[in-house]
């Protein structure tokens, strides 16, 4: 089994910063695309930023403010986040796209944390 575990949400003023992290664990042989989601109350979960094969994608809403990196060692991935608005205000969910060594052959699967509250508010 596979578990992603997610840690630095909280509350924050406007404009501040907050910097969530996740790292998975479990019976792991590699890790292609790791990414950050998030879901505001009444509203579907949407794609913040990602990063597979080297390369980082981001919603166009949170570009030049937050960014996403990995510790492939670790099998962690990580997002800063800057200049903090309300509209950020969210619950935030790590995904991982995780290959298993399943009946001799390399599997691949899609895991979730389970959510880190964010809220952006004075």
């Amino acid at each position: 089994q596979v578990q992603l575990v997610e840690s630095g949400g909280g509350l924050v003023q406007p404009g501040g910063s907050l910097r969530l992290s996740c790292a998975a664990s479990g019976s792991i042989f590699s890790i292609n695309a790791m990414g950050w989601y998030r879901q505001a109350p009444g509203k579907e979960r949407e794609l913040v930023a990602a990063s597979s094969g080297g390369k980082t994608n981001y919603a166009d809403s949170v570009k030049g403010r937050f960014t996403i990196s990995r510790d492939n060692a670790k099998n962690a991935v990580y997002l800063q986040m800057d200049s903090l608005k309300p509209e950020d205000t969210a619950v935030y969910y790590c995904n991982a796209e995780v290959g298993r060594f399943v009946s001799g052959s390399i599997m691949f699967y899609n895991y979730w944390g389970q959510g880190t509250q964010v809220t952006v508010s004075s």
